[in-house]
């Protein structure tokens, strides 16, 4: 069975062959420069989202692949690609649109396996100011579509452009009550009016 993002991660291998952004391939393919963006690929709700046939159509034309070729492309891909960039990196502009996910041209692209979640996305943690659960080097996979309950680790975005990695332990209208993960540092509570976003870490490597 053809997954969601396979057919995400063909056309973002196209892209990458011809050295384009997701938003520069749709923009030659004359489309809107949001197409296909990462916000693009799930509903409000969190379920995937097919890109159009037209939308494919157009982007074949215009880059010489054969419809044989992106099929492979799509054959391939099952394992799943997910954009990575470095913890520290994420405060900085231009990573995340408003909603929280990933855009831009300068992250990395890695397989991942199993990976069916086309909205996620790793971040790479440098520094102990996490450990003793995620260290130095570790790569975390982070959701911005999964639903978030309590005793969920997540990163927060803030307002002002901090990024954090701690634990969930209560989200409401005020805000969100955060519980460190790194004993020597201190709880936190993020104002509603303070957030950017919040997302689900899904997995962590050791």
């Amino acid at each position: 069975m053809i997954r969601h993002q396979q057919i995400w991660a063909a056309l973002d291998q196209i892209a990458t062959d011809h050295g384009l952004t997701p938003s520069g391939l749709a923009r030659l393919a004359q489309l809107d420069p949001t197409t296909f963006n990462r916000s693009k690929r799930t509903t409000n709700q969190g379920k995937s989202r097919w890109p159009s046939t037209e939308s494919i159509s157009k982007v074949l034309s215009v880059t010489d692949v054969s419809f044989r070729e992106f099929s492979e492309l799509v054959d391939g891909n099952g394992a799943g690609r997910i954009p990575v960039i470095g913890f520290a990196q994420a405060g900085n502009r231009g990573y995340f649109d408003d909603a929280g996910y990933p855009v831009g041209g300068a992250w990395e692209d890695i397989t991942f396996p199993a990976m069916h979640d086309p909205t996620a996305y790793g971040l790479r943690i440098a520094g102990e100011s996490m450990a003793p659960v995620f260290r130095d080097g570790d790569l975390i996979i982070v959701s911005p579509a999964s639903n978030i309950r309590p005793q969920d680790r997540v990163v927060v975005k803030t307002t002002e452009g901090e990024v954090m990695a701690k634990e969930l332990v209560r989200r409401g209208a005020l805000g969100v009550e955060l519980k460190s993960l790194n004993p020597t540092y201190e709880d936190r509570f993020i104002a509603a009016q303070d957030l950017d976003w919040v997302a689900r870490v899904l997995w962590c490597s050791q």
